[in-house]
């Protein structure tokens, strides 16, 4: 009857490690990343060209690197995938020790690319950007802790996840990075919520992030200027955003035709942040529902497969990740359609860059691990281990 209700597996002795993995795995959710990886390299095969072109690379010069850093973010997720929940612990908090350092270490030795945010390492070759792998790493460590205060005689985790948070958010609003810290911000407080935190301490929280947001407007000529441009009802057509809006209104419904959109000859990030607006323009509306359809069925499987797991670190942290990953993307299109600020974001798996794409596959990895199906045991013998 247990099993019946909670979907475990039995337990075989002795089984090889590649067979009990694809026997456990959400096959729904790696097919999905895999269909993401494979969209993304359709659509820099479009994008792609005009950033070559004005850097003196050959044309698709971009499509080979989102392919050798997808190829690498691919394995990274398989092997992630293919870990236990204490290994992939273990490994995220000493993930988490290094960017933190790293992220520590960008006022004095990162780099803005012009961008006006120091955000990143440059390595000549290639450049790091830490807040992508602090992010999943964070989340792991928050769970852990979470999860920890959630025992008898436990540490005040929560207190203490909190408190972390807040440290990481600050950073990463001083560089400045909202759109990260928005990112690590919601997803302790999915985590938070999912751990049982009163609704009134919720909606406290809630208060501090409109005063936090509203310093920053006073304070922030960074964000001061992205908040107008989002409040304006005047529309720039030569910005990104007013590029954007007119490839994804030329798109309609079934797209201008292949290599036939223009918005890549204009945006400056078409391959990244405003990836989207050339799926609307080339391939129409049924491109971009399509992409929807795939970022939801991960977000939504993987929460179905965790409200079956009784190990709370496993919930936790799973939960996290899941939330992080779907509003990442949500905010990224939110976007592109003029329904959220800019906040220079990827769309993961499928818009261009190194950093965002292994920790992607970082990330996504530990959701596929956290995931699979696992005897959970009797209840009885659960509570016999816990109080015994």
């Amino acid at each position: 009857m247990t099993e019946m209700v909670y979907g475990s597996v039995p337990v075989r002795d002795g089984e090889p490690v590649l067979p009990k993995w694809w026997r456990t795995i959400d096959k729904w959710s790696m097919s999905c990343i895999l269909i993401l990886f494979a969209v993304g390299l359709l659509l820099g095969f479009a994008a792609s060209p005009p950033l070559a072109e004005k850097n003196g690379f050959l044309p698709f010069h971009y499509v080979q690197r989102q392919a050798f850093f997808g190829g690498v973010a691919l394995v990274v997720m398989l092997i992630a995938s293919m870990m236990g929940p204490v290994m992939v612990r273990r490994l995220a908090v000493l993930g988490f020790v290094v960017a933190f350092v790293a992220l520590l270490g960008l006022p004095f030795f990162g780099t803005d690319f012009g961008k006006g945010a120091t955000r990143w390492y440059s390595l000549g070759f290639a450049s790091v950007q830490p807040s992508e792998f602090l992010k999943p790493a964070f989340v792991i460590v928050a769970a852990w802790l979470m999860a920890a205060a959630q025992e008898i005689h436990g540490p005040p985790g929560r207190l203490w996840s909190f408190g972390l948070m807040i440290v990481i958010v600050t950073i990463l609003a001083l560089q400045p990075d909202f759109g990260q810290a928005s990112l690590v911000l919601f997803g302790w407080g999915v985590m938070y919520f999912v751990a049982g935190a009163p609704i009134l301490l919720l909606v406290g929280m809630a208060g501090m992030v409109v005063l936090a947001g509203t310093f920053a407007y006073n304070n922030s000529e960074h964000f001061a200027r992205r908040i107008d441009g989002f409040l304006s009802p005047d529309l720039d057509p030569r910005t990104q955003l007013g590029y954007a809006t007119n490839a994804i209104q030329e798109g309609g419904f079934f797209g201008v035709g292949v290599g036939e959109g223009a918005v890549k000859w204009s945006l400056p990030d078409a391959h990244t942040d405003f990836i989207i607006a050339v799926a609307a323009e080339e391939y129409g509306l049924v491109l971009v529902l399509c992409i929807i359809a795939l970022y939801s069925v991960v977000v939504v499987r993987s929460f179905f497969r965790l409200m079956k797991e009784r190990d709370p670190f496993i919930r936790l942290a799973g939960t996290g990740l899941a939330a992080m990953f779907g509003v990442q993307a949500m905010i990224n299109m939110g976007v592109a359609v003029r329904l959220l600020p800019a906040k220079g974001m990827t769309l993961p798996f499928v818009s261009y860059g190194g950093s965002s794409l292994i920790a992607g596959g970082i990330a996504v990895g530990m959701l596929l691990a956290f995931t699979r199906t696992r005897p959970q045991g009797e209840i009885g013998d659960i509570l016999r281990g816990k109080f015994k």
